[in-house]
């Protein structure tokens, strides 16, 4: 599909079929979701399909998760208008942090950090990120707001995987995506049909 072309009927996801699939390998993750970021109109459906659960919700900020969060959960952030707080990976603020280790999807041990001078209990946060794969990631971000007292609202990505991880931050936390329930199964098996149109599945 056109990375800029808007079909006629727009029902809840349309816009997976923009995302494209893994050309390098196991190195990386298995898909590119950020396709759909360069559609105007494809950008703003996936917001509206993520926040709808959350209409009925006070939020006080949105954060997102370094580094592809940040654009998801920026626009989640001008729409709502509210602010916009960055969870990094570790060591890249100059400000004092709090930090979390966590494994993400690679299986890779890291940290993340938050800044000091945000949060505070009570601060109501909807918290942002691209894709939840293992969950690993959002999982700590989670722990990070929490230990500052802030409330997590719920969890908000483009698809949340049914892996453990996965399975546990929809059974604890009001979570959004935009995958219809049609195509989780795609999701976990990690290869959409619409890949087809790309080539040959990568081995």
């Amino acid at each position: 599909m056109d990375a800029l072309a808007v079909p006629q009927d727009r029902e809840k996801g349309w816009y997976i079929s923009l995302m494209a699939p893994n050309t390098k390998g196991p190195a990386f993750a298995w898909l590119d979701p950020s396709r759909l970021y360069c559609n105007s109109q494809a950008l703003s459906d996936c917001v509206k399909d993520l926040l709808k659960p959350f209409q009925n919700e006070s939020i006080d900020i949105v954060a997102g998760i370094d580094a592809m969060g940040f654009i998801l959960g920026s626009a989640v952030a001008t729409t709502l208008g509210k602010g916009f707080l960055a969870i990094r990976k570790a060591g890249h603020l100059c400000v004092e942090t709090q930090t979390q280790d966590y494994s993400d999807y690679s299986g890779r041990e890291k940290l993340m950090e938050v800044r000091l001078d945000v949060l505070r209990p009570g601060l109501r946060v909807l918290i942002v990120d691209q894709w939840i794969e293992t969950g690993g990631t959002m999982k700590a971000a989670i722990q990070l707001m929490e230990k500052q007292g802030a409330t997590v609202v719920g969890v908000a990505a483009v698809a949340i995987e049914n892996s453990e991880g996965g399975k546990w931050i929809k059974q604890n936390y009001k979570h959004s995506n935009c995958i219809p329930e049609e195509l989780q199964s795609q999701i976990d098996s990690q290869y959409l049909e619409s890949f087809k149109v790309f080539g040959p599945k990568k081995q």
